[in-house]
């Protein structure tokens, strides 16, 4: 009878993890924008399966692009550049989405811009507004920890003084970025709180300012009267100010968006826009319908909840991914 014998091995020690690559902030917006992507790559496939480009499949593309919210305008430009090309022809989905990625380039190529800050006063007043859930709160903390990253001294001011989650929101983020905060008891006027947190940055030699803002629909006559006086105060601490005023724009909004940052724009003279929540919507070509009317910078897009998921807006990028070209 033959007995074995047991033979302990030692075990070697495990190693840790590798940690996942970080993905490139290209494919991150790719993956966030997929829902939009897939849906209308799916709906133009639809449309070209084994057809010529004629009057009804030009028009069943001009639809499809309506549908997804990239606007009269633009889808105008896709149909008008494929007829000028490919009319009578065999077209692919694939040849039109390459059609389209590069007139939605066009529309963006004018409003993808870098946010320019003049220091050669101080502080540069941030103001930042939106309706109720865009995200102003979590964008401003992104952008000072952005500011803070190059070398800015930032202050931040909790000027949604209706929440106070937003005002700890707000202090977090100042932790983080190590950036003071300005803030008041909840319910305190708002414009006096701007008032107070200027002098402060001005006495503190801050190089930014950004100032929050209580989320309010575009129809409070009330709300837009007090987000009026904010801008009206600022001016007379200094008659540039708020030199930059930025508006998020919630991509999941839709053509709801178009009215919103009219409004906002003529109340609080607008000046450059973030998108947020570009991230799992199938309605992110809205982006492209608010470039193609208001004209407006678009400084930012956010795609995620990190500190880094906050970029600035690259038109050549944001088309293709939208058009699901590689």
């Amino acid at each position: 009878m033959t007995v074995s014998k047991k033979v302990e091995q030692k075990a070697e020690p495990q190693k840790a993890p590798e940690p996942a690559p970080r993905r490139s902030w290209f494919q991150r917006m790719k993956d966030g924008l997929a829902r939009s992507s897939r849906e209308l790559s799916g709906n133009i496939a639809g449309v070209f399966t084994k057809r010529k480009l004629d009057e009804d499949t030009l028009q069943d593309l001009e639809d499809v692009l309506i549908r997804a919210d990239l606007g009269l305008e633009t889808a105008l430009r896709v149909t008008d550049a494929l007829a000028s090309s490919r009319y009578g022809k065999d077209v692919s989905d694939t040849e039109v989405r390459a059609v389209m990625a590069a007139e939605v380039e066009k529309v963006l190529t004018h409003v993808a811009m870098p946010l320019e800050l003049d220091l050669s006063h101080k502080p540069h007043v941030v103001l930042v507004v939106g309706v109720n859930g865009t995200g102003k709160t979590t964008t401003i903390g992104k952008l000072a920890a952005k500011l803070t990253d190059g070398g800015l001294s930032v202050m931040l001011a909790a000027g949604d003084t209706f929440r106070a989650a937003a005002i700890e929101q707000l202090k977090i983020w100042g932790e983080r970025t190590k950036s003071p905060v300005i803030a008041s008891k909840l319910g305190a006027d708002a414009a006096g709180l701007a008032y107070d947190a200027f002098e402060k940055a001005k006495e503190a030699g801050s190089d930014v300012l950004i100032i929050d803002t209580a989320g309010r629909l575009q129809n409070k006559t009330e709300l837009m009267a007090e987000l009026e006086k904010i801008v009206r105060v600022l001016g007379k601490l200094d008659p540039e100010a708020p030199h930059t005023v930025l508006q998020t724009v919630d991509a999941t909004t839709g053509q709801n968006a178009l009215n919103q940052v009219e409004i906002f724009r003529n109340v609080a003279g607008v000046n450059g826009l973030v998108m947020t929540k570009l991230d799992g919507t199938a309605r992110g070509g809205i982006l492209v319908a608010i470039a193609a009317k208001h004209k407006l910078p678009v400084y930012f897009i956010g795609v995620g909840e990190q500190v880094d998921d906050l970029e600035p807006f690259s038109a050549s990028e944001f088309a293709r991914a939208i058009a699901g070209v590689a």
